[in-house]
């Protein structure tokens, strides 16, 4: 019997897969995708959606990252290993996107109550244990201390983070994402984004605090449950999860009147990394 609670459950699920799109799919037009899919939401054009997607050797920073002293020294570093650098229009700290990470975002309407902060948080992280419930492991919602971009909702196994989640609220919907390292080495990804600080402050004393990356404290599910995982395995256990928490599940793409808003957030989102790499 489900109780309607959990957020998770929904009448309907919008599923928008764009996990395939390859190596020229920016991580810029995510961040225009959830905008756009917010609004739909919000103003009650769309049920609630859930979006898978990758992107290919990108870092995300944060705005807080933009006040890092050295940080055009930093993003030459990260683009010399052959990364994109890209800013966010929300807060957080920088993340590393790559083949191996699988990122969703589940897009609600915020309500005439509004959803509490910790409601997203919860729905999101409820998700995630049903999607690897067959592994019978104990996962964790709390900061972990040494990891980048730390938050009171990282998830772990025992106290190594794999996952981080984030929300974002817009015209009247809000978007809880995630980033799930699936493959690949967790305690790498850790070490680059530590090199960048590293470079990027040059041991300076700045007014806003940046983490102290402890490379071990982070690990892919792959490493964690000790089997060879991909993006593919965990969107099937995500569409089976959505499946069991709805009355239907049902593949979508963008209606036309969302498309003429994702053109116009995307070219506003460009304009406005482009001035804040610039201003650097």
């Amino acid at each position: 019997m489900h109780t309607n609670s959990s957020l998770l459950y929904q009448h309907e699920w919008r599923m928008i897969d764009h996990t395939s799109r390859g190596s020229h799919f920016e991580a810029l037009q995510s961040f225009a995708f959830d905008d756009t899919l917010c609004a739909s939401v919000g103003s009650g054009q769309s049920q609630s959606i859930a979006r898978s997607w990758v992107h290919y050797n990108t870092i995300v920073l944060g705005i807080q990252d933009t006040k890092l002293p050295h940080l055009a020294e930093g993003i030459r570093f990260l683009e010399e290993k052959g990364y994109r650098v890209i800013v966010r229009n929300s807060g957080g700290l920088a993340v590393v996107l790559d083949e191996g990470i699988l990122n969703i975002s589940l897009i609600f309407r915020d309500t005439e109550k509004g959803i509490d902060i910790n409601r997203g948080y919860q729905a999101m992280f409820k998700l995630i244990r049903k999607m690897l419930e067959k592994y019978n492991v104990l996962i964790e919602a709390k900061e972990i201390v040494g990891s980048y971009c730390p938050g009171s909702y990282d998830l772990s196994i025992n106290g190594q983070k794999f996952a981080g989640i984030s929300q974002r609220r817009l015209r009247g919907g809000v978007a809880v994402q995630i980033y799930l390292g699936v493959a690949g080495s967790g305690s790498a990804r850790a070490e680059l984004i530590r090199d960048f600080y590293s470079l990027s402050l040059k041991g300076e004393q700045t007014k806003y605090s940046f983490p102290e990356i402890k490379p071990e404290t982070m690990a892919s599910l792959s490493e964690l449950l000790g089997e060879e995982l991909d993006v593919q395995t965990l969107m099937l256990y995500l569409l089976q999860t959505l499946k069991n928490e709805s009355e239907k599940l049902f593949s979508s793409q963008l209606k036309e009147e969302e498309m003429e808003l994702f053109y116009y957030n995307y070219q506003r989102i460009i304009d406005r990394n482009t001035k804040v790499l610039e201003e650097l």
